[in-house]
């Protein structure tokens, strides 16, 4: 996207590319795949033992305690009334086996940043359908603009030549109050469709985050007859593509994987589970006439052992787990199955839209040209005085009704084309 003299000038590619980096809602499908992606290096780490160190370190005061040694009539100590005593202990479990449920929530976790990654590209694919659709309807009402700008100078035209006419006598005032009403009307419609190019490059650089009020031009964009008759793709050779590749698709089989995989980490809750553990340990304490690494060496030992829990009444939650997994599938079959229905009925109103506004468009070029000579040849009539302002104003409102019918036909059939592109992709 390229910035000049206050005003942006956006290629497709680039605005795509553009839209794609600053779209914020784009952005924040970003953070959740990061954010399920962490929850995946958590699961994988929880395969492997834990290990922690613990140390306690107590003071304790006992005001009232009394006595002491004396050996030969002489004191050898004295009961101390403070103490302090500290405790070590480096500890480690790990869970050999629950049933594979850690080995299947790491399956489970992958599939969710799958599913998260999915969810980003079926937003890109959206906001690349929006920005296509788009630009065809900016070209579209640029063109239009163009329409009505040639309709008003050929009301203008009429208008003067009126005024010339009721000059010399030859048309009355009320037949020239209609030359300038049309060439109002046709001022107002030169206003309406500029009004509608500003409101579609004002969705555009919504679509794209831009928050400023410098002028916004669309280039490279051009639409050509060529591309509103070229060949249509049948709506079975889209279909089959678009079964494959839509990440929407993707997104509801992946559904239907995690499901299953729920449903296996459910049904391991009816098996027990085993676990290791092992520390070591040691202590020290001021009421031990030892030096401090005496007492850790006098007082360390090792430990270990394995716990195995077997469930046996667990208040039915294992089977509603594994019932809900069940449920869970079936609703991931049938949205799946909801979602390649709406693909196909979608593709299929593309396809006869696009093929409905070839046609029209083909009639609509054919009446527009006849309209614009039969336009000319009244106006040539009315200059000369042998046709009068209702017959022009016909005329033109003919062309001007087949010029918007062109333009509404090509246009259609371009963007139906082209989304039937996108979906082959």
């Amino acid at each position: 996207m390229l910035r000049y003299l206050g005003h942006f000038s956006c290629h497709p590619e680039e605005c795509l590319d553009y839209c794609l980096t600053n779209n914020i809602s784009l952005q924040k499908l970003g953070l959740t795949r990061q954010t399920a992606l962490e929850t995946l290096k958590s699961s994988q780490a929880a395969l492997f033992p834990s290990l922690n160190f613990t140390t306690n370190q107590n003071v304790a005061y006992q005001p009232w305690k009394q006595g002491m040694t004396v050996q030969n009539n002489e004191i050898q100590t004295v009961t101390k009334k403070t103490s302090y005593n500290g405790a070590y202990t480096l500890g480690g479990s790990w869970t050999v086996w629950n049933g594979n449920r850690n080995h299947n929530q790491v399956k489970l976790n992958d599939l969710s940043e799958q599913a998260a990654a999915e969810d980003s590209v079926v937003k890109a694919r959206n906001l690349e359908e929006q920005l296509a659709l788009l630009f065809v309807k900016i070209l579209y009402s640029e063109e239009a603009v163009k329409v009505s700008q040639q309709t008003l100078e050929a009301s203008k035209v009429n208008e003067e030549r009126g005024k010339e006419m009721v000059r010399v006598g030859s048309m009355s005032k009320a037949d020239l109050s209609q030359l300038t009403s049309q060439r109002a009307q046709d001022e107002y419609g030169l206003v309406q469709s500029e009004s509608n190019v500003r409101n579609f490059k004002r969705q555009l650089k919504a679509l794209m985050q831009i928050t400023d009020e410098e002028e916004f031009e669309v280039v490279g964009g051009e639409a050509t007859e060529a591309m509103a008759l070229q060949a249509i793709p049948s709506v079975q050779s889209v279909y089959e593509l678009a079964i494959v590749n839509r990440p929407e698709i993707k997104r509801a089989r992946l559904a239907i994987e995690s499901a299953d995989i729920q449903k296996r980490i459910a049904s391991a809750q009816y098996l027990p589970t085993v676990s290791l553990n092992a520390s070591a340990t040691t202590n020290s304490s001021s009421q031990n006439n030892n030096a401090w690494g005496t007492q850790l060496k006098n007082g360390f030992n090792l430990g270990g052992g394995f716990s195995i829990n077997v469930p046996i009444i667990d208040q039915r939650a294992a089977k509603t787990a594994v019932n809900k997994a069940n449920i869970q599938k079936q609703q991931a079959i049938l949205d799946i199955r909801d979602k390649e229905t709406t693909l196909y009925s979608t593709i299929s109103d593309y396809w006869i839209q696009a093929y409905n506004n070839q046609q029209q468009y083909k009639s609509a070029k054919a009446s527009s040209e006849s309209a614009q000579e039969s336009y000319n040849l009244l106006s040539e009539q009315f200059n000369l005085g042998l046709k009068n302002v209702v017959e022009l104003q016909e005329g033109k409102m003919r062309l001007l009704n087949a010029l918007q019918s062109e333009l509404q036909a090509k246009y259609t059939a371009i963007i139906c084309i082209k989304m039937l592109e996108l979906y082959r992709r």
